[in-house]
């Protein structure tokens, strides 16, 4: 279907391991919102934030292809908001060893280093106000993993279709495994950052290259590249 493209799956396994890296950070901000609830609400309120992140997505995907394929400023914003999200994720991946653990137990509802108590150090709080902070978490979540998706994928559709329905996927059925896997491999996770960040700059490259001549730069930037959607 897709015939041999060395591009098509280069831009494939940027946007495998986005997602990858996505959805576990996705999962772990949830994570911590819903660690400070009592037991009884917990799994609710993990389940609320799943669900509207999984939504979330396909709306920011619908809306976010269109507007990228119109190229020049909307590349450069894209390019913009992606180096803020690297910068969020650096932050993210220096948070407190108990924090993030904390997270994971949550998520997986079970109590994993034997202290009698599951999330047990999170501060207390209303199921309001987690699910609050979870969907307040996840709107900006969700844009940055379908921007990233898009940007990686470029002008192969069909790695874009896949990466999108990849993040739905990983969001509704395997946060909680992902969430585990990046706090055990915490490599991947910074891999991520690396990628997105490439992505950022091919995106601001080509944005600008709208406006004025930039030379060729292999890898990372080629003049008058395809833009996703067309």
């Amino acid at each position: 279907m897709f015939g041999f493209d060395p591009s098509f799956f280069t831009s494939l396994l940027q946007v495998i391991l986005i997602d990858l890296v996505l959805a576990g950070d996705n999962a772990v901000v949830i994570g911590l919102a819903a660690a400070g609830l009592a037991p009884d609400l917990r799994r609710k309120a993990i389940l609320i934030g799943i669900l509207a992140a999984t939504v979330l997505r396909i709306i920011f995907a619908l809306l976010t292809t269109q507007l990228l394929s119109l190229g020049g400023g909307l590349l450069i914003a894209g390019g913009i908001l992606l180096i803020w999200v690297c910068w969020k994720m650096y932050r993210e991946l220096t948070v407190s060893e108990a924090d993030e653990h904390d997270a994971t137990e949550a998520l997986a509802n079970a109590d994993t280093d034997g202290d009698g108590k599951v999330a047990g150090k999170g501060p207390r709080k209303t199921l309001r106000q987690a699910v609050t902070q979870i969907i307040v978490a996840d709107v900006s979540m969700s844009l940055d993993n379908v921007l990233a998706v898009a940007g990686a994928a470029q002008h192969h559709f069909e790695a874009l279709i896949f990466g999108l329905a990849l993040s739905v996927v990983l969001m509704g059925v395997a946060a909680t495994f992902i969430a585990r896997l990046l706090h055990r491999f915490r490599w991947i996770a910074w891999l991520g950052l690396v990628i997105i960040l490439f992505v950022a700059v091919r995106m601001l490259l080509e944005g600008l290259g709208a406006f004025v001549s930039i030379p060729e730069i292999p890898l990372l930037y080629t003049p008058h590249a395809p833009v996703v959607g067309h």
